[in-house]
């Protein structure tokens, strides 16, 4: 009933507990290099793929890939029927518009004084507005998804191998349907391109320039193994790539956009299963957009399970509940057994401290592997049960 009355509450709305959740993110963010990475997931969307999806730009650190927290979310309502006129529609009205949309959003972390923002996309943010209309301050790495025609001849895709090979990396492939899990030695090539703008500009949109200037990587796996497609990514960027390491950088940076597919996952059908709900749009929108921020919560208390950044709880997780901190330090006590080893080790206040509770109540011995974010999310499920209770023992 109280779920009901909070997300039926016309004074509840979506933008402002994204508001609320990127007030929390911006402070987390100071003096760090952040990745602001953006994507978009399904909600309620038939085989053709019209139906609501999900849009959110989310936070992370740029050095050790942990989650900072979510920028902000959009909600797209696809009822089909539009490509037909996509070229009399403006591009405000168009959905790509959600990557401009999306970058501009993390133009708030600069203003709260983060040392830079990167803000990072898939092939689908592929568009000559997403690097044209960056806001200031902000910079970004896309990948290439379209092998375009480039100022003064020539095609994207071919000049990458025109390319002498600039150094090699090695990284880490996740497991994918289809493909195990394996690391990968990959070339590097790069160079410069100019980008000439598409003729398409509409009365009344803002005005693009002729041609955009990019840096131009080709990052591609040697020697797949047998029967397996190789690892080939062409990024896009306006960061300036003077060297090898700069390219390594920017491949690392691509490479964390994994972490929006990690919350997702915990978004689904591994964690809070939102393919499940049945409220009517308007509530539907509210309980996802709190779903999104738990989901982005266990996100942070799994990549301080080890508490390697000494976080403090307060980065991901509201400090100025006054039950919180006693709640949790009592349930943490009935947790502990009488060894070293099942002691949390961790710093009473810190991240890792709550993350450590959060895993014993989701069923992890302390004993074999790291719990994941499914563990933590049940865990951190079987805490608020615990508190509820803890708030109610003087009614």
């Amino acid at each position: 009933m109280r779920i009901t009355r909070f997300l039926h509450n016309p004074k509840v709305t979506v933008s402002e507990m994204a508001e609320t959740a990127r007030r929390r993110t911006c402070e987390t963010a100071r003096g760090r290099h952040v990745l602001a990475i953006q994507d978009t997931t399904a909600l309620r969307v038939d085989e053709k793929g019209i139906g609501l999806s999900l849009h959110p730009v989310i936070a992370v650190d740029a050095g050790d890939g942990s989650m900072l927290g979510l920028i902000d979310n959009a909600f797209l309502d696809r009822k089909g029927g539009g490509r037909g006129s996509r070229k009399e529609r403006s591009f405000e009205e168009k959905e790509s518009h959600r990557w401009v949309l999306g970058a501009q959003s993390a133009r708030a972390l600069v203003e709260a004084g983060a040392a830079s923002v990167t803000v990072v996309e898939d092939r689908e943010g592929d568009i000559y507005e997403s690097f044209a209309l960056k806001p200031a301050g902000v910079e970004v790495v896309v990948r290439a998804g379209q092998d375009r025609a480039l100022a003064g001849g020539g095609r994207l895709f071919a000049k990458a191998e025109a390319y002498a090979e600039a150094g090699r990396m090695n990284v880490a492939l996740p497991a994918i349907p289809g493909r195990k899990a394996r690391h990968a030695p990959l070339s590097l090539r790069f160079g410069t391109v100019e980008l000439p703008c598409p003729i398409r500009h509409k009365q009344g949109e803002a005005e693009l320039p002729k041609t955009v200037t990019l840096s131009f990587i080709d990052a591609r796996e040697i020697d797949p193994p047998e029967g397996q497609e190789a690892a080939h990514w062409r990024l896009l960027t306006t960061h300036k790539i003077e060297d090898i390491e700069a390219a390594r950088r920017i491949v690392g940076f691509y490479r964390k956009r994994w972490t929006i597919e990690q919350v997702f996952r915990t978004m689904k059908t591994k964690g809070f299963q939102i393919e499940a709900l049945r409220q009517q749009e308007g509530p539907l929108q509210k309980l996802v957009t709190a779903i999104l921020i738990a989901a982005i919560t266990t996100m942070q208390l799994v990549a301080e399970r080890d508490g390697a950044a000494g976080r403090p709880y307060g980065d991901a997780i509201d400090a100025d509940d006054a039950d919180d901190l006693p709640a949790l330090e009592r349930v943490c006590q009935s947790l502990e057994g009488k060894t070293q080893k099942q002691k949390n080790p961790h710093p009473r206040g810190s991240l890792a401290y709550a993350s450590w509770v959060f895993a014993r109540l989701g069923g992890w011995t302390g004993y074999y592997g790291k719990p994941g974010p499914i563990v933590i999310l049940r865990g951190l499920t079987e805490f608020h049960a615990i508190k509820h209770g803890w708030e109610l023992r003087n009614v």
